[in-house]
């Protein structure tokens, strides 16, 4: 709670996270906001202007853009969520025992992890959708593969600067489990750095879907998805460039509101840095 009123207090950091609850709520009730069926073809209202009735117009089959943008709030940012609270997850749980128990234990999952992380992120994913084959859900795949490394990695440092802590030791020393150590004195106090570097990736995640999708690689037609809907309007960048813009506004509003918060989330979690800018 005290979290969250600090980020209140920030103008834009609360405007980006009221930005983010609508587009989430909007995301997870499409089918009910959505004022047309974003499949619906309609060639008599090919390229049709903006109106009462489709207040973003048609795009080139004549389906209902405003739909379609809805809709594609889904792949575009819902399911990139889950893909980013999974790689977290498994990152968060392989840096903690690493962490937490050093050693063999350490050196194994760091070994993993260099091997991971030695390839360029674009270059494992392609290499992923080069095995699983084209698909949104094989992106999807390829995302938690190539980013848990880089989440495990992050938070192994900051569980080894709590272990070496002295109420860590001590409560060692009085014979506290090691699963209750974890998740009572070390959770906590990481959780600072695991918020901060999953706001920070999940901007990178939803512009690096929107491009794999806006090459073909990701989210195939009909399906809505922002990323494609750019791919397709490009065809008629010259002719109607006016059908680029709602999904690029889309894309560009949520990636920005995500780094926004991203900023706020150090920011706050940071006693130093919260402090320099009370006094600012």
């Amino acid at each position: 709670m005290k979290l969250l009123h600090i980020l209140i207090q920030d103008k834009i950091a609360a405007i980006s996270m009221l930005v983010l609850v609508i587009v989430f709520f909007i995301g997870i009730f499409a089918s009910s906001l959505a004022p047309h069926d974003p499949y619906d073809v309609n060639m008599a209202l090919r390229f049709a202007s903006p109106s009462s009735e489709y207040l973003l117009g048609n795009d080139h089959l004549g389906r209902c853009v405003l739909s379609r943008l809805i809709y594609g709030i889904q792949p575009s940012v819902l399911w990139v969520f889950v893909a980013l609270v999974i790689s977290v997850g498994i990152g968060a749980i392989i840096g903690f025992v690493a962490g937490y128990f050093g050693g063999k234990v350490d050196a194994f999952f760091m070994r993993v992890c260099d091997v991971m992380l030695s390839f360029p992120g674009y270059v494992m994913i392609l290499a992923v959708i080069g095995v699983l084959g084209i698909g949104f859900e094989n992106i999807l795949i390829a995302f938690i593969l190539t980013h848990w490394a880089w989440f495990a990695r992050v938070i192994r440092t900051s569980v080894m600067q709590v272990v070496a802590s002295d109420y860590v030791r001590f409560a060692k020393a009085i014979g506290v489990g090691d699963l209750e150590i974890m998740i009572k004195h070390i959770l906590p106090v990481s959780f600072s750095d695991i918020a901060v570097i999953s706001s920070g990736s999940f901007g990178s995640m939803v512009l690096q879907i929107s491009g794999f999708s806006f090459l073909g690689l990701g989210i195939q037609a009909p399906n809505a998805e922002w990323g494609m809907m750019l791919s397709e309007a490009k065809e008629m960048m010259f002719s109607t460039p006016e059908l680029m813009l709602a999904p690029g506004l889309a894309i560009i509003v949520v990636v920005t509101a995500l780094n926004f918060l991203s900023d706020a989330l150090q920011i706050a979690l940071d006693p130093k840095l919260l402090q320099q800018k009370k006094a600012d």
